[in-house]
């Protein structure tokens, strides 16, 4: 990651059933998230329901990845078509530990 302090944007979710085109999306917008200035990176994860944290250099490039043309489109088939619920948290992320073998 970055230096300190960064910004993790935590998405979780609960889908709807069916894929309905979700899966393309969801890896369109990922493709298009990391040519955005000031994306640091992404983690995810999907049982019964998602996770996805993706990091940001500032509030500024949040805010600007949110308005993206593109992604707006996204957010409306999210809430049409792909999730039943959703919970948006912007953390400030003052320090991090790391373990790996």
């Amino acid at each position: 990651m970055e230096s300190k302090p960064y910004y993790a944007v935590i998405f979780t979710s609960t889908r709807t059933g069916g894929d309905n085109g979700y899966s393309e999306m969801a890896l369109e917008m990922e493709n298009l998230a990391k040519d955005q200035p000031g994306y640091l990176g992404m983690e995810s994860a999907r049982e019964e329901i998602g996770i996805t944290i993706s990091y940001w250099e500032s509030l500024e490039a949040i805010g600007a990845w949110k308005r993206h043309t593109d992604h707006l489109v996204a957010q409306k088939k999210g809430i049409r078509d792909w999730y039943s619920k959703y919970h948006v948290r912007i953390c400030r992320v003052e320090r991090e530990y790391v373990f790996s073998k």
